[in-house]
């Protein structure tokens, strides 16, 4: 197969046995380098792809992705959009946030729209008194919530089948000593009456009708109850709900989300723009309400999750970058060893920018091996991380049953192993340049 001429000899070069022993451990060095940071980085990056996954799920799996205030203000809305017969007729047959929400799930990136009311509470056992944030929700639309998939015991259904029933996280049915069928007594600090003995904090005692586990800390901050009756803890007429949450197909498009929400709030005369979804029901949204997103709360925690991740890859990027330039070693060596070979090719006709490229080609070579190796090496790895841990016995997080959460991108190997071929081919200008710079009279006046 025809080669060129310079492509031929770095690779006959890539292949000598002739050189000497010690350049032939740079060598070896500067490719098992290339290879095990390939192989870490590729590993180390998949795991941290796991952990930032397993946060977006079990976090803003629970965390609204964009929240709709004061959605109890809006009836007067739809009830005076004379060109709306449909919200009209919503209106006025069904709750407030009805009409409301129909028009959001024409949305582009909405999947799921569910109505909800919020309090801060205090939960109190036999056992322990905690903090926590109670939520009021209809269980016929949180059917998709990674709640209603994570129940441990019980079922999300018994807050509407039940009077005065609640479901908590097993974190904080550990701290209280309940179970299933157990009571507790719900207060809010916020909500007070007046009885002979003075003014005292609002409360009820509520059957434990589930218990969840989605693995965070909402398992021991949040608390469901069903918004009938956690209305008439607030005291709110009706079904009490001032608030809907958006859950979108990437909690990263919130923003996008809510731009386009603002386009709707602020069209000119309730008239559709193109920029809206065409449908009756979202071509305008009342003045009256407000949005918030996700990153509002929990953006810190994601911002930290991002930065430590850029962090590994450039830590591990340094280990692949001291091994490729390992091969600016072992090229210049080989340039030394060569002189002869080289003046001899410029005699014959041999260009510099020919030589340039013997060399590259031949660095190039040894990077190659590292880069491929250490790719097959750290995908293979990658896939059977939790299976090589178990077999060792290690435990990494030093309780329970260790299984950690790998997700491997391709996209990210791609960029590992064109960040690794850069690297390589860098080492190799210096030396080639100093090849190309061999004087043959000198060198050959010497042999």
């Amino acid at each position: 197969m025809f080669q060129p001429i310079s492509i031929f000899i770095g690779l006959r070069y890539s292949r000598s046995r002739s050189r000497t022993g010690f350049v032939s451990f740079i060598t070896f060095f500067s490719i098992v380098g290339i290879l095990l940071g390939v192989t870490s980085l590729i590993t180390v990056v998949s795991v941290m792809n796991g952990f930032e996954g397993e946060l977006k799920k079990r976090i803003l799996g629970i965390v609204p992705h964009v929240v709709i205030n004061d959605v109890d203000k809006v009836q007067s809305f739809y009830a005076a959009n004379e060109n709306n017969t449909q919200a009209k007729r919503l209106s006025s047959t069904s709750p407030s946030w009805q009409p409301l929400r129909q028009g959001l799930l024409e949305f582009p990136h909405v999947l799921h729209v569910s109505p909800f009311l919020e309090s801060e509470a205090l939960i109190q056992s036999p056992s322990g008194l905690q903090g926590v944030l109670m939520q009021g929700i209809e269980p016929i639309y949180e059917q998709n919530n990674i709640i209603n998939q994570d129940m441990v015991i019980g079922s999300l259904n018994s807050l509407s089948e039940q009077p005065y029933t609640i479901v908590v996280g097993q974190s904080l049915a550990r701290q209280l000593k309940v179970t299933l069928g157990d009571e507790v007594r719900l207060f809010l600090p916020n909500k007070s009456v007046f009885t002979p003995m003075g003014r005292i904090p609002v409360q009820r005692v509520f059957t434990v009708g589930g218990i969840f586990n989605v693995g965070s800390q909402v398992d021991e901050s949040m608390v469901y109850v069903s918004n009938k009756y956690g209305a008439k803890l607030l005291r709110r007429k009706g079904d009490g709900i001032d608030k809907l949450r958006l859950y979108l197909d990437d909690a990263f498009h919130a923003n996008t989300v809510v731009k386009q929400l603002l386009l709707a709030q602020q069209a000119p005369n309730n008239k559709q723009t193109p920029a809206m979804p065409q449908h009756h029901l979202a071509s305008s949204l009342p003045q009256e309400i407000t949005f918030s997103v996700w990153s509002e709360s929990q953006g810190v925690l994601f911002s930290a999750v991002n930065m430590e991740k850029n962090m590994m890859w450039l830590m591990l990027s340094l280990i692949v970058a001291v091994a490729a330039f390992n091969i600016v070693s072992a090229l210049v060596m080989v340039v030394i060893d060569k002189q002869g070979e080289i003046a001899i090719l410029q005699t014959l006709g041999f260009t510099r920018a020919g030589v340039v490229k013997i060399f590259i080609t031949q660095g190039m070579v040894n990077g190659l091996w590292g880069i491929i190796l250490g790719s097959v090496f750290g995908v293979l790895l990658t896939l059977n991380l939790n299976s090589i841990i178990t077999m060792l016995g290690v435990n990494l997080l030093g309780v329970g049953v260790q299984h950690l959460p790998v997700e491997l991108v391709l996209s990210d190997v791609f960029t590992i192993v064109l960040s690794a071929l850069a690297m390589s081919f860098i080492a190799t200008l210096y030396p080639a340049y100093k090849a190309s710079t061999t004087l043959p009279a000198e060198v050959l006046r010497n042999e």
